[in-house]
Formats: structure tokens, C-alpha cells, sequence
């Protein structure tokens, strides 16, 4: 199994030590560098900067992606590591040269089910970790010294990570084919976080709305097509990518989406609103742009469940 162990900001530990978050953007200053080490589900270790040298937490990879600032404070708000906006401006600039764009791309680590360790339980980096390595290093444990500091983690998330209820179990980060090979009783405990689920569908959706095709980042938004209230999971097929007023009006049941994967607006619309015209005009129009991945498309079986419960047909 791979893991990563990545140099991490001590402030940016410290106030997410004191929260209770399900998931955190460990944000790379930079917007053009991809973060190809690991792939979902993965472990990613909190190796803390000097004087510390300690690896002090852990967190579960869910995908890399760019996003403004903006965009990433609406996400994961203070799952970036710090009390306000202003502030993560402060701490991405202090990196960057170009502090004349108010809102610069940033790299975007995302990681779920985020776990700081007590200072008791801090672990010693391994004995090849260099003084010169900036961002991080990957191991595995099919090598002596990754099999040994792994074992010491698994150790402590025996302590850190509690059994979950079979309700919750439905929002695992992994579905059971792709579960990786460090154990399934450390992945039944791991659940995706509303900030990442979010992140996950808009990149599968090539960050456009899927009825309209609108491209504006801070209008769109990952609606659940069996709500998450109703134990709809957090999977990609369960989601669309909408603008906020199509979003609304889904949610409310004033459209949904057929078998066929065509949008049906409701003629309630009109009747209780005596409008709808910007509306109709998706009526019958297939789905836009939809996943590449043939799983991540919406699934039948929630379609189905909006339609029943949801759409004001």
C-alpha cells in the first residue's frame, strides 16, 4: 500500500487539531502543479514542520483539484485551516509572488475524516526523511521502513477511529471494489465529507451545470438526487451538478430527471407561480456533459426515489 507523508503548516495543524471537521483542504499555494501521489482513499500522514520533525495526524485522500480562493473557502470555510477568509488570503500570499490578484487558483488536497493525534502520540519521521524535502514523500509498505512507520499508524487509528453505525456505512469514500489493501476495518470508518463530496462533483461534472452547461464556479452546486437527510450517499451517482436556481427548484421537486436521463420541468411551475418561461425551455433536453466514468453517472434507482418522493409532476 502507498501513503504520503506530506510537510504540513503548523498553524494550519494547530487550529484544525482544536475543530471537529469531516474533511479539510490541505491547499498547495501554487495552481498548476497536480498532486498525482495517491489515489482515493489513500492515507496521507501530517509530518509537522521543524522544530517539530513529528508526524502528529492523518487524513484519507479523496482528489486533487484547482479552485480559487473564494471557491475553496466556500467549500471547506474553516477546514482550510484558519478562522476567516482574510486569513487563508494571508497565509496563501505569504507563499506567493503575486499577491496583486485578489483571488488566485490554489491547489487543493482534499482529505476526509481528518485525524489529529495527541502530542503523546506523536511518531518520529523515518530515519531516510530529509531536512531538503519540501512538500512531502511517499512510501510504501511493501518496503521495510514504510511497513514499519504503517504499523505504528494502524496502531494508533485503533484508538483514534470508532466503529460507525450501518446507516453511515453508506457514505463510505470508496465503494468495495476499490477498497485499498491496508484493511477493510480502517476504510469501514472512513466517510466521505460534504466539502469533498462537493469537490468530487464538480469535476466529474467538467465544472459545468447539467442542465444549463453554466461554467460560473460560484453559482454551482453538487445537489444530491436522493437527499443526504433521506441516507442518500455521498457517491457521484447520486449527484448532479446544478446552478443554484435549478438546484432549488430540483430539491423542491419543480423539475427532476427521467430514466432516459432528459430534464421534465413540472407545470407547477407556472400554475403556482404564473411564470417559468427561463425554466421550460429545458423541458425535455437531455442532460449536459454528463461523468466520463459509466458508475458515476446518476443512477437509476435515485432517479427513480426523486421522482416518487421528490417531483411535483
Amino acid at each position: 500500500m502507498k501513503f504520503y507523508l506530506g510537510v504540513t503548516d503548523n498553524n494550519w495543524y494547530n487550529f484544525l487539531a482544536n475543530q471537529n471537521r469531516e474533511d479539510v483542504n490541505f491547499w498547495q499555494p501554487g495552481g498548476n502543479a497536480p498532486f498525482k501521489v495517491l489515489t482515493s482513499g489513500a492515507p496521507f500522514l501530517f509530518k509537522l514542520k521543524s522544530p517539530i520533525n513529528a508526524i502528529g495526524g492523518i487524513g484519507f485522500f479523496s482528489s486533487h483539484t484547482f479552485l480559487p480562493i473564494s471557491i475553496a473557502w466556500d467549500a471547506f470555510d474553516k477546514g482550510n485551516g484558519c478562522e476567516s477568509f482574510q486569513d487563508l488570503q494571508r497565509m496563501i500570499f505569504q507563499y506567493r509572488h503575486d499577491r496583486i490578484t485578489p483571488n488566485p487558483t490554489i491547489g487543493c488536497i482534499v482529505l476526509t475524516n481528518p485525524i489529529f493525534f495527541n502530542r503523546e502520540d506523536w511518531i518520529d519521521v523515518p530515519e531516510d526523511w530529509s531536512k531538503s524535502i519540501v512538500q512531502g514523500k511517499s512510501y510504501s509498505t511493501e518496503t521495510e521502513i514504510g511497513n514499519i512507520l504503517w504499523a505504528k499508524v494502524d496502531r494508533l487509528l485503533q484508538k483514534y477511529l470508532y466503529p460507525v453505525s450501518d446507516e453511515d456505512k453508506s457514505q463510505l469514500i470508496l465503494e468495495e471494489s476499490e477498497t485499498p489493501m491496508y484493511g477493510k476495518s480502517i476504510l469501514t470508518k472512513v466517510r466521505l465529507g460534504q466539502g469533498a463530496f462537493r469537490v468530487l462533483v464538480t469535476d466529474a461534472y467538467n465544472r459545468k451545470c447539467a442542465i444549463s452547461g453554466e461554467k460560473t464556479l460560484p453559482v454551482l452546486e453538487a445537489a444530491h438526487i436522493k437527499p443526504f437527510a433521506e441516507s442518500g450517499p455521498h457517491f457521484i451517482s447520486n449527484a448532479l451538478l446544478l446552478r443554484s436556481d435549478l438546484h432549488k427548484l430540483f430539491d423542491t421537486g419543480y423539475l427532476t430527471i427521467t430514466q432516459e436521463l432528459k430534464v421534465e420541468v413540472s407545470k407547477r411551475i407556472k400554475e403556482e407561480f404564473q411564470n417559468g418561461k427561463e425554466y421550460y425551455k429545458f423541458h425535455g433536453v437531455d442532460l449536459y456533459n454528463l461523468p466520463n466514468r459509466l458508475k458515476d453517472k446518476p443512477d437509476e434507482g435515485f432517479i427513480e426515489w426523486h421522482n416518487i418522493n421528490i417531483y411535483k409532476g
